[in-house]
């Protein structure tokens, strides 16, 4: 993050509306139990004393924006679904989503390995186009977001907010056009590994322009799963925050998606990302397993570089307690009782991820009036 991020810091911090001055603010008279029915706190507030209580209360004012979700590809293979009603066959439906107070998710556009070229960018459009269909059907739970305020209002609206992304590198299909057409149908975080400008040996020379682009149109760069070297790079070039839409900490457990401890100090240097994804492969069986690496990251990143990737319907298997969308307050409930404060709390769930949301809009907004849209080919940088 370079000369733009001393921009950035002399104006008022980007996302600084949305930290909360939350201590002291969650002790209602009434307050939820487990299932979301009110429970009287009584004179003496003995319910408040109960974390999981207190979870829900604090995600009824601070909700999770949950940065991964493999829905889209899911629903391909129902032949009728009704998301408003309830699915038993996948692992997120608006009831679920209300019980674990999410109120905002990311869509991913990924594909199945080995679609290349035309396939996998023909393949992305009929995702895209999915996920705006169904979400048309079903207009009292879900709503279309293309930006942190549209993601606010329609929280505001009592809707879950719908964003486009992360999509996979293939489907650019190395054209810088083809970005720009995704992020016009509203596409917002795109992931550089699986492409052959972003490999083992780092980002190649139109892989650098892919990055410049992003951040000139305002897409967020997903680092998930990309090779050490591509990482490093590109924490280096971008002018925007990077995120890490499914990445736990690899000193806990050694999952090549995870990350180094040497590279989340770098994340938090760059105040980018790191959205711990609630998989038993990445971070373990158990609702403390996930709490280590919540813990972790934020000791070596800071409070504002984590977040929260539920990572459902994606195949992964899942903590216990942590099977659908509804297990967030279990999760919320287990970090307050490891001491978590409500203001780190409610940046984990929602103000960190509409933080670089609005980052990657100023970033945006700044490098339009100095950089024409690129026109690079692959051919001419790297051939």
């Amino acid at each position: 993050m370079a000369d733009l991020q001393d921009e950035l810091h002399a104006t008022a911090e980007v996302g600084e509306l949305d930290r909360p001055d939350v201590e002291g603010e969650f002790e209602p008279d009434v307050l939820e139990d487990e299932r979301g029915l009110a429970v009287d706190a009584g004179p003496e507030g003995d319910a408040a004393d109960d974390p999981l209580v207190r979870a829900h209360a604090l995600l009824a004012a601070h909700p999770v924006a949950d940065g991964y979700s493999g829905l889209p590809w899911a629903l391909r293979h129902l032949p009728w679904y009704d998301l408003e009603l309830g699915e038993s066959t996948i692992d997120t439906d608006v009831p679920r989503l209300r019980e674990g107070h999410v109120a905002a998710l990311f869509w991913s556009l990924h594909l199945p390995e080995g679609l290349v070229g035309e396939r996998a960018v023909g393949a992305t459009l009929e995702q895209l186009d999915l996920v705006k269909t169904v979400v048309e059907a079903h207009p009292e739970g879900l709503r279309m977001a293309h930006s942190a305020a549209q993601v606010t209002d329609a929280r505001n609206c009592g809707r879950v907010a719908v964003l486009l992304g992360p999509a996979a590198a293939a489907a650019l299909d190395d054209s810088l056009g083809i970005l720009r057409a995704l992020h016009s149908l509203g596409l917002r975080v795109l992931t550089l590994s699986g492409a052959s400008w972003a490999g083992q040996n780092g980002l190649t020379r139109f892989g650098e322009e892919v990055v410049r682009e992003t951040n000139r149109i305002g897409v967020l760069v997903d680092l998930s799963g990309a090779s050490d070297a591509t990482v490093r790079r590109a924490l280096t070039i971008s002018k925007s925050p990077v995120v890490f839409t499914r990445s736990a900490a690899r000193a806990l457990r050694p999952h090549p998606a995870n990350l180094p401890d040497d590279v989340l100090v770098e994340l938090g240097i760059t105040k980018g990302l790191c959205l711990v994804p609630l998989t038993a492969e990445q971070t373990g069986p158990s609702v403390r397993d996930v709490a280590d690496h919540l813990d972790h990251v934020r000791a070596l990143a800071g409070p504002e570089c984590v977040g929260l990737s539920g990572t459902y319907d994606s195949g992964a298997a899942h903590p216990q307690d942590l099977s659908d969308a509804s297990g967030y307050p279990r999760l919320v409930a287990e970090l307050l009782g490891r001491g978590w404060s409500e203001s780190d709390l409610a940046l984990l769930t929602w103000g960190n991820v509409q933080r670089v949301l609005r980052s990657a809009d100023f970033t945006a907004r700044a490098a339009r009036s100095r950089r024409e849209p690129s026109t690079a080919k692959i051919a001419e940088l790297d051939g």
